[in-house]
């Protein structure tokens, strides 16, 4: 009870926020579910999954953490939905290897599509955190459900891309013999391959070398690819996402509570690459109360930064552009 009583003036303990987790049995879900058990900032945690889902709720409704915890099985989405601050959203298929962020869109789209269907009805008010993959994608889709049923906030739909700022931040420090939660990386562009874009040129005091800065790129932007090769195919970065969502999720709720100069990098709408093709883009954003407060402009980018901007922006757009075309069948 230290923790809750901890909290400032926008919560009281007896009005904490509802917070869903959709996709909640599955291997993000359950890890992501567990650490939000234990969120000082939540009140009630809704689980919904098509599967599994009371086993989920009666496992973690065994820790001393307050607030409620309960699963919700595929006809009660109502439920779950209902009266939610936020709702984290990692349903969806896996990666498989050798599969790209790409080849799950047909699958994962659909599933998005028909949740954000579900929102729009139930939870119109709500943030929206986006983890379900292809991100670059899904969350276009999302806007475009949330649109056609004129609820759409831009301020409360997040894609969240806090995996590549956590990756960026660990191997910079790995690099640099620092300790990792004095690091921050600014990472922007997308979330998927050469669209992630780690703004080394902007961690301060570090000594890369031009190797450096070229290896430490491409470990970020594959850095999921690391994980699947190293289960041996047989997952993907479910414990590491889920780590991320969660640190996103509560940072987002430290904003709702009233906390200032909270900047995390998302992927938002935005004017920043919108010249270049792209409505969604990943980068530093201040927080507050009501989601997006303000969508801080990029600093001046590194020669290979640049290049490696140009390089990807072409297929950001395409990937973009291709969840907004996307129909339900």
């Amino acid at each position: 009870m230290l923790l809750r009583n901890t909290i400032s003036r926008s919560f009281s303990t007896s009005k904490l926020p509802k917070v869903a987790v959709i996709g909640a049995s599955g291997g993000i879900g359950q890890p992501l579910s567990l650490l939000i058990k234990t969120n000082p900032y939540v009140g009630d945690l809704a689980l919904y999954d098509v599967a599994n889902v009371p086993g989920v709720a009666a496992d973690l409704s065994h820790i001393n953490a307050s607030g409620t915890v309960k699963g919700h099985p595929k006809e009660d989405i109502a439920a779950a939905l209902t009266g939610c601050t936020a709702v984290v959203i990692p349903a969806g298929v896996p990666r498989k290897p050798g599969m790209t962020r790409d080849d799950l869109f047909n699958t994962n789209a659909t599933i998005v599509a028909n949740l954000a269907e579900e929102c729009a009805k139930y939870c119109p008010d709500a943030q929206f955190h986006i983890i379900s993959n292809p991100v670059n994608s899904t969350v276009p889709i999302f806007r475009e459900v949330l649109k056609k049923h004129g609820v759409y906030n831009p301020r409360k739909l997040f894609g969240v891309t806090m995996l590549d700022v956590t990756r960026a931040n660990t191997f910079v420090a790995e690099n640099q013999g620092w300790e990792v939660d004095k690091v921050n990386v600014p990472v922007i562009g997308g979330h998927a391959g050469t669209t992630i874009l780690p703004l080394l040129s902007q961690v301060k005091n570090a000594r890369f070398t031009e190797t450096d800065i070229e290896q430490l790129t491409k470990r970020i932007q594959f850095g999921g690819d690391e994980v699947v090769q190293a289960k041996n195919g047989t997952g993907s970065a479910t414990l590491s996402m889920a780590y991320a969502g969660a640190h996103f999720l509560k940072r987002c709720l430290e904003a709702i509570d009233g906390k200032k100069g909270i900047v995390e990098c998302c992927f938002v709408e935005s004017d920043i690459a919108k010249s270049d093709g792209c409505d969604f883009f990943a980068s530093p954003v201040e927080l507050g109360p009501d989601g997006v407060q303000s969508i801080l402009p990029l600093p001046p980018l590194s020669a290979a930064e640049k290049a490696g901007y140009d390089l990807m922006i072409g297929d950001l757009s395409s990937q973009i552009k291709k969840g907004m075309e996307f129909k339900p069948a």
